[in-house]
C-alpha cells in the first residue's frame, strides 16, 4: 500500500536558513580571506573589437604592493580553453575562449591582464599603470546587422553564425495554406544583466601538502565547476574541492564556469599563496553572462474560429562573443516550449546562434523558456485582436484537454501532466476578471487619461532538467541524475547530503520537510549538507527547476530505503513479520497488538551497536540514491496583470497582479510564493525596465545600478496568488518545480496588459522594455497614422 506524506509536507513550515541570513552570520565568498591572502584585480579591455598591438606592465610591477603581474601570454600554460558544454549542431562554430585575451579581444570587458597584490586597493591602483596599445575595429552589435555581412567576430569562420538549428513536426505549409487567418509578428528579447544581491567571488587557497586546492565561488554548479575546471586548469578532479558557501543569489548568472576561477588557481599555483578575487557591481555587468537576446519571427495559422492550426517560428539568438556553457543551447529550450499550452497540428522553428561582440549570453531564469512563451502568448493576443475575440476566449479553445499521464506537444515533447482550463478559470474568478473589462469599458467610454489594460498569460515551461539520456540526445555535454545520502546517526538524528546547491531556493528546509514526513523524526534532528565538494563528492547542482523534482526526490528515495532497512531490523528486534509492523509517528509497531513498538531512534541505536542484527545485515541506518528523471516535467498556470496607462505622460503602473500556478505537490506554500513573488518581479523587470544597452562603440552603458532599472517595492504591487495541484507521475513527490514560473509568466503578462489598455488608441506593438517614452511615442505614431 502507498502510504501518504504526512501533513507537515504542504504546510509553511518557517524556513530555517533566514536566522542566519538575516542576523550577519552567513558565511559569504566574499568574507573569506586566508592568511597570507593576495588580492587580485583584473584588467578589462575598453573596446569590444580590437587587436592588442602591445602590453607593457613594468611600472605597474613596480607598485607598492604589488606581487605579479600577468598578461594572458604570460598564463596561456596554466589552461586550455572554457569549453562550450551544448554544442547543439555537429557543424556549430565553437571559437577558443581563453579566460585572458593574448592577441584580440572581442567584447569590452574582456579580461587582458591581472594584477596580485597584497589588498584589493593596492591591486586596482596597479591597474591603472598597466600600458596597452590597442588597434580597434568596428564591432558587430546587432544580430540581423551580423547575418548580413560587414566584421566579423571570429574572422576564422567567415560568418558570424554559430550554427543553425531546424525542427519540423507536421504539415506547416499545409496549415498555412488552409488557414483563415493568419498573424505573422516580430519580438525582440532584449539582453538583461543578472543582478543577485551578492556580486561573483573566488577564494583559491593551494592545500598545504602542496597537492591539490579548495576554490570557494558564489556559485549555482559547485559539482560542474569542479569538473570542468579540472579539465581546463589541468588539476586532477580529486585534488579539487569546490565549495559554494552562502550564495546570494544567482538566477544563471552563476550557473557558468569563468575566467575568474581559472584566474585564482593559475595565480595559486604560480604563487602558492591563498588567491582572492571579488567582482564590482560594474565588472559583474560587464563579464557575467547576460540573459535573453533574441529577435523572434512568429507567425500564426488559425481558423476564424480562433482553433490554431499550425505554427512557424525563426529565432536569431545573440551568442555575444563565446560560447559559455549552454549558451547555444538556450535558445533550443525556446524552440522546444514555443507552442506552450497549446494543442494544434504542424509546428516548425529554425533557430539560428549569432556571434556578437558583446558579453556572452547564457542562463537567466527560465531560460530559453521565458523566452518562449513571451513568443506564444504575444502571439496569441495578436490573433485575438485580428479575430475580435477575448484573450481568455481564444486561450481556452486551444488548450490540451486536461491530462494527468502524458501529452504529446507539437514540438514533440511529451508533457507529464496539466489541467489548462482550470487554471485559467481559478485565475479569472481569482482577478475579477469581467469586473475588470467592466471598468475597462467604464474608462473608454468616457475617455480616461488613465486607460486600464488586462493582460493574460498562460504557461507551461520543461524543467526538472533532465532525463540523462535526453540530455545526450540534445547533444548537451552533462546527465541530468541527482544524487542524495540519508544517514541516522547512533542518536537517532538525521546527516542528509546533497548533489543541490542551493542560493535561496530553501532546500536546507525543504529537504528537512521530505526527510521528517518519510522517517518520523522531528525537522529539528535533520541536518542538510551541501555545497561541498567534499563532504557530497557527487551532484549535478540549481538550475531549470529541478532541485524539488530530481534532488528532492532523490532526498525521498533515500528515505525510503533507510526506513526499508529500518524496517526490518524492527521486525528483529519486535520478533514479528516485516508484513505486520505498521510505521506511524515515527515508531514501528506490530498490527492489533498494543505496546509493542520501537521508534526508528532506537532503530538506529541498535543498528549502530551491531549488537543484535539479522543475520547478514550490515550495520547502521545509511543510504544514497542517484535518481534519473525519466522525464522533464511541466508546471504550468495562469497569469492576470492589471495596468493603468496614463494615455498623456505615457507611465505604467500596476495596481493589481494574480497568479495560479501548479507546480505539482507543493512541499513548502510559504517558500513556493516567495519563489512566484521573486519571478514575477524579475519578470516585470524585463517587461518595464531591464535592458542591457550598448552604445555604437560596444560599450556597455547600462553597467551600474545607476543606469540598469531593476523595479523595487515600491513599483511592485501586491501579489495574489493560488495554486492548482497536479502532480507529476515523473517522480514519487509528484513535484514539477517553482523557481522558474513566475518570470516566464509574468513579461507577456505585463505586455499583454499594456497593449490591451491601448489598443483603442490603435497601438498594437511596443518592444521591451514598454518605458514611458516607448509608449508616449508610440501613442503619438498611432495617433499620427490614424490622421
Amino acid at each position: 500500500m502507498t502510504e501518504t506524506l504526512r501533513p507537515s509536507v504542504g504546510t509553511a513550515v518557517p524556513r530555517r536558513e533566514d536566522p542566519q541570513l538575516l542576523t550577519g552570520k552567513a558565511r559569504w565568498t566574499g568574507n573569506i580571506a586566508p592568511p597570507g591572502t593576495v588580492h587580485v584585480a583584473v584588467l578589462r579591455s575598453p573596446f569590444a573589437r580590437a587587436r592588442i598591438s602591445s602590453i607593457d606592465v613594468t611600472e605597474a610591477a613596480r607598485c607598492p604592493g604589488v606581487v605579479g603581474v600577468f598578461t594572458g601570454a604570460d598564463l596561456a600554460d596554466e589552461w586550455s580553453g572554457i569549453p562550450c558544454a551544448w554544442p547543439v549542431t555537429e557543424d556549430i562554430k565553437i571559437p577558443d575562449h581563453l579566460p585572458v585575451a593574448v592577441d584580440r579581444v572581442r567584447f569590452a570587458g574582456e579580461a587582458v591582464a591581472v594584477v596580485a597584490a597584497t589588498d584589493a586597493a593596492s591591486a586596482q591602483d596597479a591597474l591603472g599603470h598597466i600600458d596597452i596599445d590597442y588597434e580597434p575595429d568596428d564591432p558587430v552589435l546587432d544580430v540581423e546587422d551580423g547575418l548580413a555581412g560587414g566584421p566579423l567576430v571570429h574572422e576564422q569562420f567567415g560568418t558570424n553564425a554559430s550554427y543553425t538549428w531546424s525542427l519540423a513536426t507536421g504539415e506547416v505549409d499545409a496549415a498555412f495554406a488552409e488557414a483563415e487567418v493568419t498573424v505573422s509578428e516580430r519580438y525582440v528579447q532584449q539582453r538583461l544583466q543578472p543582478t543577485p544581491l551578492e556580486q561573483r567571488a573566488v577564494v583559491v587557497v593551494p592545500e598545504p601538502t602542496g597537492e591539490g586546492y579548495t576554490l570557494y565561488s558564489s556559485t549555482q554548479i559547485p559539482h560542474i565547476l569542479r569538473s570542468v575546471l579540472a579539465g581546463v586548469c589541468a588539476v586532477p578532479e580529486h585534488q579539487l574541492r569546490v565549495v559554494a558557501p552562502d550564495v546570494g543569489g544567482g538566477f544563471g548568472g552563476k550557473l557558468n564556469v569563468y575566467p575568474e576561477e581559472c584566474i585564482g588557481i593559475a595565480l595559486a599555483r604560480r604563487l602558492s599563496v591563498p588567491v582572492k578575487w571579488t567582482a564590482s557591481r560594474s565588472e559583474d555587468s560587464q563579464s557575467m553572462t547576460h540573459g535573453r537576446g533574441q529577435v523572434q519571427y512568429v507567425e500564426l495559422a488559425a481558423r476564424k474560429d480562433g482553433t490554431l492550426l499550425g505554427m512557424r517560428v525563426r529565432l536569431l539568438a545573440d551568442m555575444g562573443a563565446y560560447l559559455q556553457l549552454l549558451t547555444p543551447g538556450i535558445p533550443l529550450l525556446s524552440a522546444f516550449i514555443f507552442p506552450g499550452v497549446y494543442a494544434f497540428g504542424s509546428f516548425s522553428i529554425e533557430c539560428t546562434g549569432v556571434f556578437t561582440n558583446k558579453t556572452p549570453t547564457d542562463s537567466y531564469r527560465g531560460a530559453g523558456r521565458t523566452e518562449g512563451i513571451y513568443g506564444v502568448e504575444r502571439a496569441m493576443d495578436a490573433l485575438a485582436r485580428r479575430l475580435d475575440m477575448d484573450p481568455a476566449e481564444i486561450r481556452r479553445r486551444n488548450y490540451h484537454p486536461p491530462f494527468d499521464n502524458g501529452a504529446a506537444t507539437p514540438a514533440g515533447l511529451e508533457m507529464d501532466s496539466g489541467n489548462y482550463p482550470l487554471a485559467l478559470d481559478k485565475a479569472l474568478e481569482l482577478a475579477g476578471y469581467e469586473r475588470l473589462r467592466a471598468e475597462q469599458r467604464r474608462r473608454r467610454e468616457s475617455g480616461d487619461r488613465v486607460q486600464l489594460g488586462i493582460g493574460l498569460c498562460s504557461y507551461t515551461e520543461n524543467g526538472g532538467l533532465s532525463p540523462s539520456k535526453m540530455t545526450a540526445a540534445l547533444r548537451l555535454g552533462a546527465p541530468g541524475w541527482e544524487m542524495a545520502s540519508v544517514r541516522m546517526l547512533s542518536t537517532g538524528a538525521v546527516q542528509v547530503v546533497t548533489g543541490t546547491s542551493p542560493h535561496g531556493q530553501g532546500h536546507e528546509t525543504t529537504w528537512a520537510q521530505i526527510v521528517a514526513d518519510r522517517l518520523g523524526v522531528p525537522m529539528d534532528s535533520v541536518e542538510v549538507v551541501h555545497g561541498d565538494t567534499r563532504s557530497a563528492p557527487y551532484g549535478l547542482d540549481t538550475y531549470g527547476s529541478r532541485s524539488a523534482a530530481v534532488g528532492g526526490t532523490a532526498v525521498y528515495l533515500a528515505c525510503e530505503k533507510v526506513r526499508a532497512k529500518a524496517r526490518t531490523l524492527a521486525a528483529h528486534l519486535l520478533e514479528a513479520a516485516e508484513q505486520d509492523l505498521e510505521f506511524a509517528d515515527g515508531a514501528f509497531s506490530v498490527a492489533g497488538v498494543s505496546g509493542n513498538s520501537v521508534t526508528i531512534q532506537e532503530v538506529a541505536g541498535a543498528a549502530y551497536l551491531a549488537a543484535d542484527l539479522p543475520e547478514g545485515m550490515e550495520p547502521g541506518l545509511s543510504e544514497e540514491q542517484f535518481f534519473d528523471p525519466p522525464n522533464f516535467t511541466y508546471p504550468f498556470g495562469t497569469h492576470v496583470c492589471v495596468v493603468e496607462v496614463d494615455t498623456e505622460t505615457g507611465k505604467v503602473t500596476i495596481p493589481e497582479y494574480y497568479g495560479v500556478d501548479d507546480c505539482g505537490t507543493v512541499i513548502n506554500p510559504a517558500i513556493v510564493d516567495g519563489q512566484m513573488h521573486g519571478g514575477i518581479a524579475q519578470g516585470i523587470g524585463q517587461a518595464l525596465y531591464e535592458a542591457a544597452e550598448y552604445d555604437d562603440d560596444g560599450n556597455l552603458t547600462s553597467a551600474s545600478l545607476a543606469d540598469y532599472l531593476v523595479p523595487g517595492a515600491a513599483e511592485l504591487p501586491d501579489f495574489t496568488l493560488d495554486h492548482t495541484v497536479t502532480p507529476s507521475p515523473t517522480n514519487p513527490l509528484g513535484a514539477k518545480g517553482a523557481g522558474e514560473s513566475g518570470s516566464i509568466a509574468s513579461t507577456p503578462a505585463v505586455v499583454n496588459a499594456v497593449l490591451d489598455a491601448l489598443q483603442p488608441l490603435g497601438v498594437d506593438h511596443i518592444d521591451m522594455p514598454v518605458t514611458p517614452r516607448r509608449v508616449w511615442e508610440a501613442i503619438t505614431e498611432a495617433g499620427a497614422s490614424a490622421r
